[in-house]
Formats: structure tokens, sequence, C-alpha cells
């Protein structure tokens, strides 16, 4: 999925986007969910983003950044009726992917109706959810640009991480998967100048080497794990 350089320490200046918006045509149901039922289910592009105004009444809220395909968003909002999604996707393709998952794979499910999408740069509206408002936060399976060159644009830096921490309420967790060795070992260096907002959920190597209860399974873990790749799932929770 696309990323962002995001090495900027100032929450403010973070968020140019890299990568592609947009792939192959869309099909015709495919770009009939874009163009009826986006509009009815997209995240407001300017003011305040909370859970009252997204879904009438106070919840617990949860953000995605990058949904890929939907698949892990739509399986964790029909896992907590009770709860608030937030997925954002700047992949046009990706989003109307997940509309299919919301819309309920053309009658083969109930729709879901407690998501809410964002087609572009996730830092947009993340910058404009209040202050300790998130109970959780997933990245899973950012772009890695695994030269070094390019460590800047990954997702896993302090800008990021930062603004991330700002606004998961205390006790609240962000969950990270990838599956390149490269981006693990950046991301494990970044979370220790992080050790003062956040807290690793582990205690032995089955805590982050097998994929913990109610995460789902991306299209991207599953193509790595064809491929014959090890996957790593790390979960981390913000403390005061």
């Amino acid at each position: 999925m696309p990323d962002y350089n995001l090495s900027q320490s100032d929450p403010a200046t973070i968020g140019r986007l890299y990568g592609r918006a947009k792939g192959k045509k869309l099909r015709a149901a495919q770009l009939s969910l874009v163009e009826n039922l986006l509009p009815q289910i997209a995240i407001p592009r300017e003011g305040d983003v909370c859970a009252n105004d997204l879904f009438g009444a106070d919840r617990p809220l949860h953000f995605e950044i990058g949904i890929g395909g939907g698949e892990h968003l739509a399986a964790r909002a029909d896992l907590l009726p009770d709860h608030g999604f937030i997925g954002c996707e700047p992949f046009l393709n990706g989003i109307a992917q997940a509309l299919n998952h919301v819309a309920g794979d053309n009658g083969a499910h109930p729709p879901i109706g407690n998501i809410r999408l964002h087609h572009g740069d996730a830092l947009d509206v993340l910058r404009r959810i209040p202050n300790g408002a998130l109970s959780f936060v997933y990245l899973l399976h950012p772009d890695p640009w695994p030269k070094a060159r390019h460590a800047k644009r990954r997702m896993m830096n302090d800008g990021p991480l930062d603004l991330i921490a700002s606004k998961l309420k205390i006790g609240g967790e962000f969950r990270f998967g990838t599956d390149h060795p490269v981006y693990v070992a950046h991301a494990m260096m970044v979370m220790r100048r992080h050790r003062h907002q956040f807290a690793w959920v582990a205690d032995e190597a089955k805590n982050f080497l097998a994929r913990p209860g109610g995460w789902a399974e991306t299209r991207y873990e599953a193509k790595a794990r064809r491929l014959g790749h090890e996957v790593w799932y790390f979960r981390y929770q913000r403390h005061a």
C-alpha cells in the first residue's frame, strides 16, 4: 500500500504521500459503490472527527492507517458492532474493495454500519481526532521502503508515532504487522525511542510470531505466507 514521508517530529509538517493512488479501471459495480455509498460514509473533509458526529453516539473508536482491501477493517467492525471504525486508504481500488465489504459482499452478508472511510491521507484525518479519543490504531503491512535512503518514507517514524500516541487514550493499543525484516528492525529501533509513550505487549517470542486473537488476516499477510515469509505481529499499549 502507499506510504508517507513521516520523518519529521512536528505533526504539523508530516504527511507527504508516496506511491500510486489508482490502479486498474474500476468495474461498474465498484464504480457504483464509490459514487453512491462512499459519500454516505465518508469522513468529512473539515472539522473535528469524533464518534458522536460519525456514529450518533459515543463509542470506542478504532483507526486503521492504510486498509488495503478492507479485510481486517471489516472483520474487526463485524466482531465489535458497538465500536466505531475509521479506515483510511489513498488507493482508490482499495477503497472500492472495502466498500464491497461494507455493502455486504453483494448481498452475501448483512451490510456493516459501523465503518467510516477516508479516501486519501490518513494523517489528514488523524490530526483532526481529539487527543485521547482512540482505543485502537492499526498499521498492517505498510510499504517497507527497504532502501536506507527511503527510510524517511516509512510510517514507523518519530513524527507519526508522536501523533498516534497523542490520539490514543491511556491503555489504548497500537498494532503493527509486517513480513519485511528490514521494516521489523527499523520499527523496533524507533519504538525503543518511544518507550515513554508505549509499552510492548510481549513476554515471549510467541507473542509476536503468532497472530493474536481478533487480529484478522489481510490480503498482504496471506500473500506473504504464500511466499514463505515470516510474519511479525506487534502490540503496544499507550501508557501515561
